[in-house]
């Protein structure tokens, strides 16, 4: 085996690389789940790739990681998933899901190419973010093909370019409120959608989750996503806009345990962090006071609801911890 090499990982190597192997043991789990029971050929197909490719990461990631001497994370295990059992998903979900998975993966590994220095880290996260970039095209085009891929509304084209000349652009509480513009009707869409999925998701969680406290979480985000999906399509309704549907039909009545609690707080809290991030962006992106104080309302609600769920995890012993720096006045005091 080699040395370890001279060139330190950097901390932010460190993250990105110690996330990834989480988020791909994951991705397995919960993969081979789908695979098995998928019946379209297709989605199968779509549904191999990322399975081939998230066990191509481990592989690299753990001889990765032995080199370096760095602590191989545990992640998750065939103990998380029982593949053969009963079917959670529609494959009109699973495929939505997968692009919405392909949607965080793009961000993350292209956020990673901003902080690592490493050649073989930058040469992994490129391939990371190649793969991403093609469970998209391959998730997009096969929705589009099958008729489920939902399209941002539409709005007329400009018939000039023109400036802002009015304090007006940026009311939203009294008089006329100016239209929405193209950017907040996408981000009030992504943010719907996004909700949506995650709704979709966490009622199918619920009904397989073991604890009482887990599905009682999942009941209360259930309720969230809702409450959220109603206030941001009725601005868009008002606007004379179409506002996405709702995946609910595609969860189906199984109550047959699947995954494990843990992988399934796992997954809910990586889709409430993306969420954070989406209603922050949206805020910075949408000058009409209404929306962006609309979002500054509700970054709160689903900050404490990730709150509780980290402490569950915490309490169940599900929480793998993340490298942290030296405490160097614990390293001063350990002679004492």
């Amino acid at each position: 085996m080699e040395s370890q090499s001279e060139d330190r990982l950097t901390a932010a190597e460190m993250s990105v690389l110690w996330m990834q192997y989480i988020n791909d043991t994951c991705s397995i789990c919960i993969n081979s789940h789908f695979l098995e029971k998928s019946a379209n050929p297709e989605v199968r197909s779509i549904i191999e790739f990322t399975l081939t490719s998230a066990k191509s990461n481990i592989a690299f990631l753990r001889d990765f990681f032995q080199k370096e001497k760095f602590p191989v994370p545990i992640g998750f295990t065939e103990r998380d998933v029982l593949p053969e059992a009963p079917k959670l998903f529609s494959d009109t979900f699973v495929l939505l899901y997968l692009r919405q998975m392909s949607i965080l993966a793009m961000t993350a590994s292209s956020a990673a190419l901003g902080l690592v220095t490493r050649g073989e880290v930058v040469d992994f996260h490129k391939r990371v973010l190649k793969i991403a970039v093609k469970l998209q095209d391959l998730t997009r085009d096969l929705m589009l093909k099958q008729g489920t891929y939902v399209r941002p509304p539409y709005i007329s084209l400009p018939d000039r370019v023109d400036f802002v000349d009015k304090q007006h652009f940026l009311a939203g509480f009294l008089g006329t409120k100016r239209s929405l513009t193209s950017v907040e009707i996408t981000h009030l869409f992504l943010n719907i959608q996004t909700n949506a999925i995650g709704k979709a998701l966490i009622t199918g969680f619920g009904q397989i989750a073991k604890s009482e406290e887990v599905r009682q979480f999942f009941k209360r985000g259930k309720q969230i996503a809702q409450k959220h999906m109603n206030l941001f399509s009725d601005i868009l309704i008002r606007e004379d806009l179409p506002a996405p549907m709702n995946w609910d039909s595609n969860v189906m009545d199984t109550t047959s345990s699947i995954f494990s609690d843990k992988i399934m707080m796992f997954i809910t809290s990586a889709m409430i962090a993306a969420g954070v991030g989406n209603y922050g962006m949206s805020m910075g992106a949408s000058p009409r006071r209404d929306l962006g104080l609309r979002y500054a309302s509700l970054i709160p609600e689903i900050a404490l609801y990730a709150e509780d769920g980290a402490n569950i995890m915490i309490k169940n012993g599900w929480m793998e911890e993340p490298p942290q720096a030296d405490d160097k006045d614990q390293l001063i005091d350990h002679h004492k």
